[in-house]
């Protein structure tokens, strides 16, 4: 184990790493106790943002942003994991490697376009001066039916627009109506504002700055937006988008940095703008949840995934050698004025047999749920119910329309700078469905069919395998079980 990771250690190219290196780091990643049984999760090191979500070959495509040789930020690199369903991930190995004087520190974020026979990739090129100042190059590459990458020998984007900084990255091809090619890329103005910016061309190398998209706020979002994505939801834009340094009087928030939300009825591309925006929200109501990236399928779906992490925020895994995973593949919609996600219909494939649960008192408790299993509640009451899974307390008060989730007793305590619980709105005085995906140390909890999602990671001390309810109605809740299959994803 590295004790401390200098920016020489964090930097050194992937062929100078001793394989003994991989071989250990891996033997001490598969005895950590907080490993997942159906999420995405890294082999080793460190994982991060999705990227190249799509469908190609006959299988879907899902990459991710690695750093395999320690649970830090250092020299990314993509890893392409394949799929049938979306559920049982394939790992196909390293698809982009920082190899190129376009890219020399680092394959940063992109995303994925299939072209004929081929699937293009999209992304940043990271590369640090002798000076160590960032110079940011949008780049691509060609992914084949054999498996072979071949990179392009020049970037498609140099420079970013006059008037804004070289953080610039993070680009989302995709076609335009015309037969044409769209880029989003996030970006920062000179005057340290964030912006999401649009490319257009003809073709993959003819690709101009048209301008920014206006999304209703002309004063930019904080001082950097990451990981724009724009996605057309049942008829409605949906722009997915990460705002560094947001001011909290435009949304609140408590994470380090947000994940939020734009609906429209619609986008203008001739004027590059979203019609009738609503303000921005979160994409997710918990701890950890950043990054997400979406893609309309050719299946019709507009699917999503997240990464369960945050920059700047450190978990207990990484003292086990490795950090972070990703969501499960969420199937988002429209409904009511807002964003609906929940976990693609494949996901019911893992359950095992029901097991429904008695609540027959105020306070029972459930012994031997194991770690990896989804819980279906329902609750007519009109009183608070109290759930507390793995430690994680989470209270619904239908009265109210108010959920508090609560993880300062679930285990090893991490990032209490930014708050150990989490506040959001229900409908007030309505029934509540909940379905919590739990994976031995992450849950992702949806309510009312994806009507709100909350996140989080916990890393309990000891097995957590109990499950209480606590309710003075509990004629009114009514809650079965469902053991998951583990997938083990990453895990051998």
């Amino acid at each position: 184990m590295i004790d401390e990771w200098t920016t020489e250690l964090r930097y050194r190219p992937y062929r100078d790493w001793p394989a003994k290196h991989l071989v250990n780091l891996r033997n001490q990643v598969q005895a950590s106790p907080w490993r997942l049984h159906y999420h995405i999760q890294p082999t080793t090191g460190l994982l991060n943002d999705p990227n190249g979500f799509s469908f190609f070959d006959g299988r879907w495509q899902l990459f991710y942003q690695a750093y395999p040789f320690g649970p830090v930020h250092g020299l990314k690199s993509w890893v392409r994991m394949s799929s049938t369903d979306l559920i049982h991930w394939h790992n196909d190995g390293e698809a982009l490697i920082p190899d190129t004087p376009y890219d020399a520190q680092g394959a940063f974020s992109g995303s994925a376009l299939p072209m004929d026979d081929k699937l293009f990739l999209m992304y940043t090129g990271n590369v640090r001066d002798h000076e160590w100042h960032r110079h940011s190059y949008q780049v691509g590459a060609w992914l084949d039916t054999a498996g072979k990458v071949t990179k392009l020998p020049e970037p498609l984007i140099s420079t970013p627009p006059t008037g804004f900084t070289n953080e610039f990255r993070d680009p989302q091809i995709t076609r335009t109506t015309e037969g044409g090619y769209r880029v989003l890329i996030g970006g920062q103005s000179d005057q340290k504002q964030g912006f999401p910016m649009i490319y257009e061309g003809p073709s993959i190398d003819t690709l101009r700055f048209k301008g920014i998209l206006h999304t209703g706020r002309d004063a930019g979002y904080g001082f950097m937006v990451e990981c724009p994505n724009l996605v057309s939801v049942d008829g409605h834009q949906a722009f997915i988008f990460c705002p560094q340094g947001l001011n909290q009087g435009i949304a609140a928030y408590q994470n380090i940095f947000p994940n939020m939300v734009i609906t429209a009825d619609d986008v203008n591309w001739d004027t590059r703008t979203l019609i009738n925006p609503t303000t921005p929200v979160n994409l997710d109501e918990g701890f950890d949840v950043y990054a997400s990236q979406a893609f309309v399928a050719p299946d019709g779906r507009t699917l999503l995934n997240s990464w369960i992490g945050l920059p700047g925020a450190d978990a207990p895994d990484t003292k086990d050698g490795w950090a972070n995973c990703l969501s499960l593949v969420k199937e988002l919609h429209y409904r009511d004025g807002q964003l609906y996600q929940y976990p693609v219909a494949e996901t019911k494939s893992l359950r095992g047999e029901a097991r429904p649960l008695t609540i027959a008192g105020n306070d029972e408790t459930f012994i031997g749920t194991g770690d990896h299993y989804e819980l279906a509640l329902h609750s007519d009451s009109q009183v608070p119910v109290t759930l507390t899974i793995a430690g994680v307390k989470v209270t619904i008060d239908q009265t109210s329309g108010t959920v508090i989730v609560d993880r300062s007793h679930a285990g090893v305590p991490f990032a209490e700078k930014y708050g150990t619980t989490r506040r959001f709105s229900l409908p007030a005085v309505q029934p509540v469905m909940l379905n919590a995906f739990v994976d031995t140390s992450v849950m992702e909890l949806y309510f009312n069919h994806g009507q709100k999602v909350c996140t989080v990671r916990f890393f309990p001390k000891t097995p957590a395998d109990l499950l209480r309810i606590e309710t003075s109605a509990p004629n009114a809740v009514h809650a079965t079980l469902y053991p998951l299959t583990a997938l083990n994803i990453n895990n051998n």
